[in-house]
């Protein structure tokens, strides 16, 4: 099958599509598919300094089309971007026709591949991954409409979990029957720590970990004042963040406030991908205090490399994580539960073990990205039939209004 897959970021990009895209294509090129991802991507220093920028790189088996975000770069004019996109999908078909398009995340990238879609009469598949089901919609006319359009016409629509769709559906007036739920994954063999896949005993503190973007969507500003209620009690700890984001400057701020030592907290920046293995072997608890999520790769990861996750009841969370079973879940943005959450799995170390040893199992059983990789490609059969939609218009109301134009890296 030739397959299209337009992606919203990939590496350097630091973000969980980027992780998601690079185990899939492997999948489907191991699966002997014939693949080209298109991935849009920042050039400017600005999208470099947040999320990582420049050119994707190349992909073993995979022809790779970068294309530069410059409507977005330039006043946050997705439309230039998305004609790009459209232009770029239908030369690509007219030099080998394609049989799926699969667009990660609903706008822009799920709106041009409709169009797409639309023109060359190839069916869609629309992944919904993270903020264009939390915000994107609900941000301006243009947005709304354009989801609505794409949730309603995609051949499928792929999605990490049920909390998620009830989110999406109750904020968007989707129908739940029109999703198909195929949870995150994660490459268990990359994070495996040896023995019993648990961190080794150490000296010193117990070693707090935050990794991905540095966003106060994810809870960071958060972790950050959790850990001043720690110190306040004398309760020892160790904590690294790592990863680049919109919100590093306020992040480290905050930390400058509390007047944090280099032993206590640490900031790592920017982190290769093939480096990340290593820093969750330095950790023992894994935090990840989330408003939301389509379905968290980092917290995958971190069960995969044996430490115990402490996160929120939180959309894309629940998902995958029980109270006191696999991890320890408390309301986000409550910052002294957050504290005692922390308080707690550092002082009790066989809680600590107990949850960590549930979770790489449960990762280990469930989440293999060979699974889900099939499971995807079952959705590209089945589509693959099907006549794409073509009863919609294409054009969109205009809507100058939105917050993502004056601040599109957040979309």
């Amino acid at each position: 099958m030739r397959i299209c897959f337009v992606s919203r970021r990939y590496f350097p990009a630091i973000s969980g599509m980027s992780v998601y895209a690079q185990n899939l294509l492997r999948e489907l090129v191991a699966a002997g598919h014939d693949v080209t991802m298109i991935s849009q991507y920042r050039g400017d220093a600005f999208g470099t300094r947040v999320y990582g920028g420049g050119p994707p790189p190349p992909v073993p088996g995979v022809r790779v089309v970068g294309l530069e975000q410059v409507g977005e770069q330039e006043g946050g004019d997705f439309e230039r971007d998305i004609d790009t996109m459209v232009q770029t999908i239908r030369a690509e078909h007219a030099t080998a026709p394609f049989d799926v398009l699969h667009a990660q995340y609903g706008y822009p990238t799920g709106w041009a591949v409709l169009l797409a879609s639309k023109a060359l009469g190839v069916p869609s598949v629309v992944s919904i991954q993270g903020g264009d089901g939390h915000w994107v919609g609900s941000c301006c006319e243009t947005h709304r409409v354009a989801m609505c359009a794409v949730l309603a016409h995609a051949n499928a629509l792929l999605i990490g979990g049920a909390s998620f769709v009830a989110e999406v559906c109750a904020r968007l007036g989707s129908n739940p029957a029109r999703f198909t739920i195929v949870p995150g994954a994660v490459d268990t063999t990359r994070f495996a720590q040896a023995g019993d896949g648990l961190p080794a005993p150490h000296d010193g503190p117990v070693r707090l970990f935050y990794h991905g973007r540095v966003d106060r969507r994810k809870g960071v500003l958060d972790f950050i004042a959790a850990l001043a209620i720690l110190r306040a009690q004398g309760t020892p700890f160790a904590a690294t963040i790592s990863g680049i984001g919109p919100d590093v400057e306020p992040a480290r701020e905050l930390a400058a406030e509390h007047r944090f030592s280099a032993r206590e907290l640490r900031f790592t920046g920017y982190a290769d991908y093939d480096a990340v293995p290593a820093l969750y072997a330095q950790a023992d608890v894994f935090v990840s205090p989330t408003y939301a999520e389509g379905f968290s790769n980092t917290i995958l990861e971190a069960m995969a490399a044996g430490l115990a996750v402490v996160s929120c009841h939180a959309v894309g969370v629940s998902d995958c994580l029980r109270d006191g079973e696999n991890g320890l879940l408390v309301m986000p943005g409550d910052v002294p539960a957050l504290a005692a959450a922390l308080t707690r799995v550092i002082a009790d170390e066989a809680l600590r073990r107990r949850l960590a040893t549930a979770g790489l199992e449960e990762c280990r059983r469930v989440y293999s990205w060979t699974a889900v990789g099939r499971q995807i490609m079952a959705v590209y059969g089945q589509v693959a039939r099907e006549a794409p939609a073509t009863a919609f218009p294409e054009t969109l109301p205009h809507d100058p209004a939105c917050r993502f134009r004056a601040e599109p890296h957040l979309l």
